[in-house]
């Protein structure tokens, strides 16, 4: 047996309607990490992406990213395979400093929705406004689309990054294709 878990995709498939392409994402590292403004601050260091300051906003460097979830929370997003050494960075880091860092790599899985009508496709399962000039590249936000929690974050005016977790994703998946076939009515 081996000593780790092995990540099998809990979806495979692409979707596309005019003006929206609709795909599960790659595997990726994923943490919660919760700590104060010291905390924080080492912790986005040893990481390599300087954690935002200002509510519900992302900051990126490279393929890592540091979404801002709450006063004290973030989620962090790596490669596959970044884990154990984002695990051991922040541990060296933090030393007795307290902060919690949890992997949550097989808890929730990622939709990548990219063109101009990704936000049209959203609007369709999710009460936020997200318009461009609302909701702004780089915003970040817990909300729900249709009755499942999602993490919402805006890549740039035509890409989102929805974050759900495994045991929903096959009914979000399934109601993001409804909403494509809306679409291309």
């Amino acid at each position: 047996m081996p000593d780790t878990a092995i990540r099998t995709p809990v979806l495979t498939a692409t979707m596309n309607a005019p003006g929206v392409e609709a795909e599960i994402a790659a595997p990726i590292a994923r943490f919660i990490f919760r700590g104060n403004d010291a905390a924080r601050m080492a912790a986005g260091k040893a990481f390599g992406v300087a954690m935002s300051e200002v509510a519900c906003r992302a900051s990126t460097v490279g393929e890592r990213a540091a979404l801002w979830l709450g006063p004290d929370e973030f989620l962090l997003l790596a490669p596959d395979g970044e884990g154990a050494a984002i695990e051991a960075a922040i541990a060296e880091a933090l030393g007795e400093m307290p902060h919690s860092l949890v992997d949550v790599s097989h808890r929730q899985t990622a939709i990548n929705l990219t063109g101009a009508a990704s936000a049209t496709l959203l609007a369709l399962g999710c009460p936020l406004d997200l318009d461009a000039s609302v909701f702004a590249v780089g915003t970040c936000t817990r909300t729900v689309f249709a009755k499942a929690e999602i993490t919402l974050w805006r890549r740039d005016e035509t890409r989102f990054h929805v974050e759900v977790w495994r045991s929903f994703a096959p009914y979000v998946w399934g109601l993001l294709g409804e909403a494509l076939m809306e679409l291309s009515v």
